[in-house]
């Protein structure tokens, strides 16, 4: 078990710089936050600082910068949208180290938050640089790890800088995601069906492997299903394939049996592009040469459906297809509403970040469920390992 915060006394916060990692990695249209998800995710452990007269100071990434600032990555507008979300003061310093940005932290009144330019903007982020690392270590006093989205990465602001700044403790979202993600782990509800979507078996391979032994079912659709059906040697017509994972997705499909499935039943189409092009339903043995698999039919939703409705857990990582696409939606809000369905009946339900929660939140049914992640490959990653690298940077309790 490691510390969270709130295993510091009061006398530890009080006056003190907190530096808290945030995950404010977060989409922009026309200069402005697109969608404050991840933000509004962090609101409770700023403000549980800000009540114990810490003073928040924080650090994210923003994009791929590769190394250097770039306008396009700054997270000016993010402050700005905390600015609108938080009641407090919000300053923007357009550094994360040198001294500026330590004079920045060191000038914070309390009762106000400081948000810190890019991480990414400089150079040895990303290779966890030492230096880079120390230098994050003088913005604080301790250090708060809140970015769950980025604990699978062992980088200088969420890994190297617990070297140099203690103590080191969990925030309030990563100890909400650590709780939901560890039952699954350890003692989910029975029968506990998993599904799986998107578009990468590679990505997922440690994890379908866990979830053969630890699941009672796996339900598998979008494009990953289509390198399933390409393993199995049925025609996939112009269907996005992995074709370095066919082996792999036979291997998977020897040891799971039955208890893994897949679509019976197919949306086609020749020109996903052209709004006009037919789409047909079709069996998932019957794709035609010339059209490719974009969602699961209504047979498959169906299956899914009754399978999640009676579960006591249920996880759910990858859109069903295309569903950016309100023609290709269907089969992932299909999902979403059985999960919101199954909440209700008292089943523990768990979206596993990424596109799935946007889906979950598109569907309208984000508070409908027991728990969306912050984290698509870090709640993999912690599913399939138990533990990340910026969690075991942190102190033990």
């Amino acid at each position: 078990m490691k510390k969270s915060l709130g295993d510091l006394p009061a006398e530890a916060l009080a006056g003190k710089r907190a530096l808290v990692r945030v995950d404010y990695n977060v989409p922009l249209e026309d200069g402005r936050v697109a969608d404050a998800t991840r933000i509004e995710a962090s609101l409770p452990t700023l403000r549980w600082l800000l009540e114990r007269d810490a003073r928040p100071v924080l650090l994210s990434h923003l994009g791929r910068p590769r190394g250097q600032p770039d306008p396009e990555f700054s997270l000016a507008p993010v402050a700005a949208a905390l600015d609108g979300l938080i009641d407090a003061d919000v300053r923007f310093i357009p550094e994360c180290d040198g001294e500026r940005a330590l004079a920045g932290s060191r000038e914070l009144a309390e009762g106000a938050i400081l948000v810190l330019e890019n991480t990414r903007f400089v150079p040895g982020e990303t290779s966890n640089n030492a230096a880079v690392a120390r230098g994050f270590a003088a913005l604080g006093d301790l250090f708060v790890s809140d970015a769950f989205g980025s604990l699978h990465r062992a980088h200088a602001s969420t890994v190297g800088v617990t070297a140099y700044l203690r103590p080191a403790v969990a925030g309030l979202l990563v100890e909400r995601e650590l709780e939901a993600l560890g039952s699954l782990r350890e003692s989910p509800g029975r029968p506990f069906i998993v599904a799986f979507g998107g578009a990468k078996i590679s990505d997922k391979i440690e994890l379908l492997d866990a979830f053969i032994e630890r699941a009672d079912r796996l339900l598998v659709g979008g494009a990953m299903a289509n390198t399933f059906f390409a393993a199995q040697g049925l025609e996939t017509g112009r269907s996005l394939v992995e074709t370095e994972a066919i082996d792999d997705a036979r291997e998977i499909l020897d040891r799971a049996g039955e208890m893994l499935r897949l679509p019976r039943d197919l949306l086609v189409t020749a020109d996903s592009r052209d709004p006009d092009s037919e789409i047909r339903e079709v069996p998932a043995d019957s794709i035609p040469a010339d059209m490719a698999a974009l969602d699961i039919g209504s047979g498959t939703r169906e299956d899914f459906a009754a399978a999640i409705e009676g579960a006591g857990a249920f996880f759910w990582n990858g859109p069903m297809g295309r569903f950016e696409d309100r023609r290709f939606a269907a089969g992932t809000f299909g999902l979403a509403e059985a999960a919101a369905r199954a909440t209700a009946a008292g089943a523990f339900t768990v979206i596993g970040g990424g596109d799935s929660a946007a889906a979950v939140r598109a569907a309208d049914l984000y508070d409908a469920v027991s728990h969306v992640s912050t984290g698509g490959g870090a709640s993999l990653e912690f599913l399939a390992h138990g533990t990340l690298p910026g969690i075991e940077a942190l102190d033990d309790r």
